[in-house]
């Protein structure tokens, strides 16, 4: 068994793919409507592991906003490193939450970003 994607509810796919692309360097790998549901899905991941788990964007066509909640936590992504990282994502628009630093309680070096619909994904050094 392996993990093939996690899904994420976005009110506005076109900047959703733009974010995931653009400042993080994944790759549309595909985009599909589904107009008797009133969706579209589009799967985006990292060129460098064409095998690896990717991201499942789920737009419902209409539904601009959604409640994040609280028990959602965050997506990791490993970095070469995550200052510069941080710097890229900022270079390209992108907003840091949580700047490059030892994690609480620990010596692994982390930091937070936040795509536009304000999903956190977390930059895990040398993983």
């Amino acid at each position: 068994m392996r993990i093939l994607h996690t899904m994420l509810r976005v009110g506005d796919l076109d900047r959703s793919i733009a974010f995931y692309q653009d400042v993080l360097g994944m790759q549309l790998r595909s985009r599909k409507d589904f107009p008797g549901g009133e969706f579209t899905l589009a799967f985006l991941g990292f060129e460098s592991d064409p095998n690896g788990a990717e991201i499942e964007l789920t737009y419902n066509w209409g539904q601009r906003d959604y409640q994040l909640g609280d028990a959602y936590g965050h997506i990791a992504v490993s970095v070469d490193d995550a200052a510069t990282a941080c710097d890229r994502v900022r270079a390209r628009g992108g907003k840091v939450t949580r700047e490059a630093g030892p994690m609480k309680h620990g010596s692994t070096v982390i930091a937070f970003v936040e795509d536009p619909d304000g999903y956190k994904i977390e930059f895990i050094q040398g993983a």
